[in-house]
């Protein structure tokens, strides 16, 4: 009976080593922490959004890097499939808002349990607290893989699952990397993805914990527009999170700092036009008042200051005084505010990781290495990313399938 090393249990690893085993393969699965899917515990804050159910076609448009070589995968082991193994062993899955998945009860913790049962079920061979300290290849193509708490152990295939380099904490510590570069495997180099924006605006910092909804943002590589998104963000102490602004990092996290630009639209739902004829109104309605109270009827308080602050108009400025070129820029202001960009919050503050084993030196229909024969990859050591809303883990999910199937 051919062996098989699995390392790392992450949604990726469990897949691999219990499809695996369905196929008459000894599987072993290596995983460093005290317990598997210690990622998968902390996601959705605690919920686990397991799974998108949207359509394949619509899950590919939101992959951002390297979506043509998720096809196969995706339709070899669907969101569909996700939701029928958990409910196989005892979890009932919700969709909420935008096709998430959730389990009922809302508890990940339930949804390890599941992957627990279904890889002893599997009959799944499990090391916790191992890590893989090195992989050989030998000459009969066999590998041999060192451990730090057991002798030496040999392997007609590996799958390698590590994940990537976010949330170190839960043993992602880009090892992985280490391997497939060791064998040949070109690294695109890993860069946070669905991560906070830092801002080099020492005012903003004024608006911390201010939540703005429907508002959109836009980023620039020069004057290139590269995506823009409206939704909820988030002012924090050190720039800007909140859903629109994770997705937004996903796209620009490749390109140099200093070549990117962001501009906030406060109001999307107006244009340029529309919107002058409405500060006019509120012009003539509350002449006597303050400016920055009359804006208020726009937008909170906070905000208006701050953009009067960066206009250098005075707050207790008389909306009678404000002249007409002061109006066209609050105007312009209100739809194109420059956001002064200071780069991504580092990898540890990131959801997932962006970069990772080129997908051009691996098999999109098998997760095998083009280089090495029996060395497979599956999940988040892959150079593939998405957004947010269960895209991330279900990609874990198939490409683990894949791995396992074909092993």
């Amino acid at each position: 009976m051919e062996t098989v090393a699995v390392i790392g249990a992450g949604p990726a690893g469990i897949l691999a080593a219990g499809t695996a085993s369905k196929q008459g393969r000894k599987v072993f699965l290596f995983e460093r922490n005290s317990d598997i899917g210690k990622k998968l515990l902390i996601t959705g804050n605690g919920r686990c959004n397991i799974t998108n159910k949207c359509d394949i076609e619509d899950f590919i448009k939101n992959i951002v890097n390297n979506n043509n070589f998720m096809y196969s995968a995706l339709y070899a082991f669907t969101n569909i499939d996700t939701i029928n193994l958990l409910e196989s062993f005892g979890v009932q899955i919700k969709t909420e808002k935008d096709n998430r998945c959730f389990p009922k009860t809302d508890k990940s913790i339930d949804i390890i349990k599941a992957f627990y049962k279904y890889l002893i079920s599997n009959k799944v061979t499990i090391f916790k607290n191992t890590r893989v300290k090195d992989i050989i290849l030998n000459k009969n193509d066999t590998f041999t893989i060192y451990l730090n708490n057991k002798k030496p152990m040999i392997f007609n295939k590996v799958i390698l699952a590590t994940g990537g380099k976010s949330y170190p904490q839960t043993g992602s510590t880009g090892d992985g990397y280490i391997f497939a570069h060791k064998f040949g495997h070109t690294i695109i180099e890993p860069k946070p993805a669905l991560v906070p924006i830092k801002l080099k605006d020492a005012k903003a910092k004024k608006l911390q914990g201010l939540s703005l909804n429907n508002v959109k943002l836009t980023a620039y590589l020069n004057d290139k527009k590269i995506h823009e998104q409206i939704g909820e963000i988030i002012f924090t102490h050190f720039g800007i999170s909140g859903p629109v602004t994770l997705s937004l990092s996903s796209y620009i996290n490749r390109y140099p700092s200093d070549k990117i630009k962001l501009e906030i639209d406060f109001l999307p739902d107006y244009t340029f036009e529309c919107l002058e004829s409405i500060i006019k109104s509120l012009f003539i309605r509350y002449h006597q008042k303050n400016i920055c109270n009359t804006l208020c009827e726009l937008l909170p308080k906070s905000i208006i200051n701050y953009l009067l602050d960066t206009l250098n108009i005075p707050l207790d400025k008389k909306t009678n005084s404000v002249t007409r070129n002061e109006r066209h820029k609050i105007i312009s202001n209100l739809k194109r505010f420059r956001l002064i960009y200071d780069g991504l919050r580092n990898i540890e503050h990131a959801i997932v990781t962006s970069g990772g084993i080129s997908t051009k030196e691996i098999n999109p229909s098998t997760m095998e290495s083009k280089l090495i024969k029996g060395l497979f990859f599956a999940g988040e050591i892959i150079d593939v990313d998405a957004l947010t809303g269960g895209f991330n883990i279900q990609i874990a999910l198939s490409t683990g399938y894949l791995a396992g199937l074909n092993c």
